[in-house]
């Protein structure tokens, strides 16, 4: 018989610690954050700049290794795993999106695309490739490098990039904060649209209100610490 589905939540910070050693002292920049998140949600992590927000998404993807606590996956903690088996799971498993894009500048846009699905073993990743380059609306750019596209065009890029594997779970890191207002919003909606057709759970770091907004849940870090969501002037 298959085992039983997981009760586990998709994603889940046990008493999750991190610090940095700054000249003759630790410098502590997440203190015993514990939540859960379930497949599915749409999660903005907000907070003043410095409060650890960043480092949170990084703790979460496996990019950095927590100094406390545990870090958990569909119930298997990324602290005991090797840098080999955290690279294959967020080769297949998660998908990025950062503020400053990390597009390869001696790539086309397609090939952009075209390389994680590559090396994630994707069946025929050239026509998924121009699939997700028409899904964003650049089917006519793809042969197009980073520096002859506009910022918003090239974080469509990025999206499709994200996507292109179907990632369980994705990290975006201030996805709107190089895009003017207009670009950023409609770089928001693609995000979104995207996410809802993937059926993707999304964690996103943003200093924007009004991104927050949209999502379920917010979680408020204040010095490295998780506390309550303020209450809304007036209420």
């Amino acid at each position: 018989m298959p085992p039983p589905p997981s009760t586990d939540p998709q994603l889940e910070c046990i008493g999750l610690g991190h610090r940095l050693r700054s000249g003759d002292h630790d410098l502590e920049i997440l203190k015993d954050v514990d939540l859960a998140i379930e497949a599915g949600e749409l999660v903005a992590v907000v907070g003043p700049s410095g409060s650890g927000k960043s480092t949170l998404l990084g703790l979460m993807a496996g990019l950095e290794r927590p100094t406390s606590g545990s870090v958990r996956f569909e119930g298997w903690p990324l602290e005991t795993a090797g840098e080999d088996e955290l690279s294959l799971w967020r080769r297949k498993r998660v998908g990025f999106v950062f503020q400053s894009f990390q597009l390869l500048g001696n790539l086309t846009a397609r090939e952009n695309v075209l390389l994680p699905l590559e090396l994630a073993g994707v069946a025929d990743p050239g026509a998924r490739a121009t699939r997700l380059l028409a899904d964003v609306g650049l089917a006519e750019r793809g042969h197009h490098y980073p520096s002859q596209l506009s910022g918003g065009e090239q974080q469509r890029v990025a999206l499709a990039r994200a996507f292109g594997h179907a990632p369980a779970v994705l990290f975006a890191d201030e996805p709107t904060g190089n895009l003017d207002r207009e670009t950023g919003a409609q770089a928001l909606e693609l995000l979104l649209r995207l996410r809802e057709q993937h059926g993707t759970t999304l964690v996103l770091v943003t200093h924007d209100l009004e991104l927050a907004d949209r999502a379920g849940r917010r979680l408020h870090l204040v010095g490295g610490r998780l506390v309550p969501q303020p209450e809304p002037a007036g209420s």
